[in-house]
């Protein structure tokens, strides 16, 4: 099935952008201690206020302010001038995962499809320019530690990502392109943006997405897009093996019909 391309979309790097609310209407001060939260990750798991401050745009005062307001709170926990974040922040996520209708609707087709191929698979959503991972099954096998639910992974060089931006039109796609930092995270990974261009058109004319060891050294992935009742990518649903047990010809052979099913089942819900 092909991915249609929709005029009418708003961006993959900006869902939602077009209907931005006016500036008198943003609580600004939420927006400020959300960008603080989230200026902590896998690499930088612990910042002083001055990284914070950096991270996010805000002077070190404000900086410092936001932080004392995250810890009173509980979000964030502090080792004389490290800060980190604690597990309430967990909280957030929960919430999420127990209220969204995609995550609890998609995760019974993960676990069919764990059980059917006992491969892992994952569903995930754009994020501007992540993949943001919403359900995940390992099928029994530890893949990747990116295939569990809240990682984020770059969309330029997963078959998620691609299958994702393939439901965009073409023109919106080259922009997104051009605006990242294609970086080499393994000897295979693609990073001429005219390459990525057309890498993204395939799978919108093939109706899915392969990419062979282009994030992780010995990962390889095949995608779907989940298309809505109005015919639009909600996510993507990819199957992810481990290079040395199966080629790219048997992932696809093996996988591909199963997730065009889940795809075709998870349409008639989404």
């Amino acid at each position: 099935m092909a991915l249609a391309d929709d005029p009418h979309s708003p961006p993959a790097a900006d869902a939602g952008a077009a209907a931005a609310p006016l500036q008198r209407d943003r609580v600004a001060g939420l927006e400020k201690g959300l960008a603080v939260i989230e200026a902590f990750d896998q690499e930088r798991p612990r910042l002083t206020i001055a990284e914070v401050a950096d991270r996010t745009g805000l002077t070190r005062a404000a900086a410092r302010r936001y932080l004392i307001t995250l810890q009173h709170l509980g979000f964030v926990s502090q080792d004389r001038k490290m800060f980190a974040l604690t597990a309430k922040v967990l909280r957030l996520s929960q919430s999420y995962m127990h209220s969204a209708r995609l995550p609890r609707i998609v995760q019974p087709e993960l676990h069919q499809l764990s059980l059917t191929l006992k491969e892992a698979s994952s569903a995930g959503v754009l994020d501007g320019n992540d993949v943001l991972c919403i359900a995940a099954t390992n099928g029994g096998r530890n893949v990747s530690a990116t295939l569990q639910p809240g990682t984020r992974v770059p969309a330029y060089c997963t078959s998620n990502g691609r299958v994702l931006l393939a439901g965009r039109p073409q023109a919106e796609v080259e922009a997104w392109v051009a605006r990242q930092r294609l970086q080499s995270l393994t000897p295979f990974t693609c990073t001429d943006p005219a390459r990525l261009a057309a890498a993204v058109a395939r799978a919108r004319a093939d109706g899915h997405a392969c990419v062979d060891q282009e994030l992780e050294l010995g990962l390889r992935t095949v995608s779907v897009p989940l298309i809505d009742h109005r015919g639009e990518v909600a996510a993507a649903l990819n199957i992810s093996v481990h290079a040395a047990r199966m080629t790219m010809d048997d992932l696809l052979a093996s996988a591909l019909p199963p997730l065009q099913l889940a795809q075709a089942r998870l349409r008639q819900l989404l």
